[in-house]
């Protein structure tokens, strides 16, 4: 185990402290491992720490790599909509891995740091959040600039995407911009996916792991009778194309598609999928009668979707809950991540990357 310990980046490793069992590794160390394999890499946004637990329990019992993950929505250097900024998210995952023995591999990402404008200030902002996520003990980060132009879409990629390489994290980018549900967007083609990653790999000389594209999924709750489309035809499509580089593609949106499909997308180069609203979800399900119904409340009265409640009621400062709450949140959290990590065929992934590095 000594060997595998070694690959801690320098930057987790001073937050752990030295004699930690913890493996928060390189993103990109835990796919070297695993590429050719058919198995997805479940990445949680747990935007409510109290599912936490039930997460890693679950992955335990299965022996699966899984990782934890914040977009710049979610937690950015002001604590975004969930009140945790970079340090408090990571501290966050980091105590729950020592309570809970969780000496698995692990990544901790910095999700969708969005950028969308090649204007000096706002790429600014982006680079003081991905420092900031890095020296927190982030083993990962996403540069999202898929809003711009694919030229300037290249130059932001590979100006932020330079911060996490350096670092010895992993890199994920974007071409093909994922909006919420209910808004139509252009699926990503192969022409835009395989330009992209030339110039990017090619002429600037930073080599991504993974690819997001749009392919149709969205991000947030599925409203009813609003139906899931997700182009595994054009995902595999992407998938061949970029395959000569070793990239491989991260889904976005996954809360509300039937876990029965996910085999497919492993089969069509899929090899991390991040599920967000379903943590949340189990979280605010199970929180006491009358905090819940004073969230609702406060959502109607102010016209904000629910996930706003968790940095204005601070759920996650909350550390007094009622013990019957926080096991409900618990079991069904594990349950769910159990569900997760089956349908990902990520079972034995843990012990796969340990004993290949």
């Amino acid at each position: 185990m000594s060997k595998i310990n070694d690959l801690v980046p320098q930057n987790a490793r001073k937050i752990i402290g030295k004699s930690s069992k913890l493996l928060p590794l390189s993103s990109h160390d835990i796919l070297k491992t695993l590429k050719g394999e058919k198995v997805i890499i479940m990445a949680c946004n747990a935007r409510i720490k109290q599912v936490v637990p039930g997460i890693m329990r679950a992955a335990k019992e299965l022996d699966a790599v899984i990782a934890f993950e914040l977009a710049k929505s979610e937690g950015n250097l002001k604590g975004g909509y969930t009140g945790m900024n970079p340090s408090f998210y990571a501290k966050t995952v980091f105590d729950y891995a020592e309570k809970e023995k969780f000496y698995l591999p692990f990544f901790i990402h910095g999700d969708h740091v969005t950028t969308k404008s090649p204007a000096t200030d706002v790429v600014e902002d982006s680079r003081a959040l991905i420092k900031a996520e890095l020296e927190a003990g982030y083993t990962s980060i996403a540069v999202d600039a898929s809003f711009n132009p694919n030229h300037d879409n290249v130059k932001i990629s590979a100006d932020l995407g330079k911060h996490a390489l350096d670092a010895g994290a992993g890199l994920e980018v974007e071409v093909g911009e994922i909006l919420s549900t209910g808004v139509e967007a252009r699926i990503t083609s192969v022409q835009d996916a395989v330009e992209f990653l030339q110039e990017l790999i090619e002429d600037k000389k930073i080599h991504p792991d993974f690819l997001a594209i749009n392919n149709g999924a969205k991000h947030g709750n599925y409203k009813p009778g609003e139906e899931v489309h997700i182009d595994l035809k054009r995902t595999e499509e992407i998938h061949k194309a970029i395959n000569k580089w070793g990239v491989v593609i991260a889904q976005h949106g996954i809360t509300g598609t039937p876990l029965h499909l996910m085999g497919q997308f492993a089969d069509c180069g899929i090899m991390k999928g991040n599920v967000a609203t379903n943590w949340q979800n189990i979280a605010l399900a199970n929180m006491p009668k009358d905090l819940m119904d004073t969230m609702k409340k406060w959502v109607a009265d102010n016209k904000l979707d629910i996930k706003f409640v968790t940095k204005e009621f601070k759920l996650n400062e909350k550390n007094d809950l009622p013990a019957e709450n926080l096991r409900k949140m618990e079991d069904e959290a594990y349950k769910s991540a159990k569900e997760f990590i089956t349908a990902f065929r990520s079972k034995g992934t843990a012990s796969k990357v340990i004993n290949t590095l």
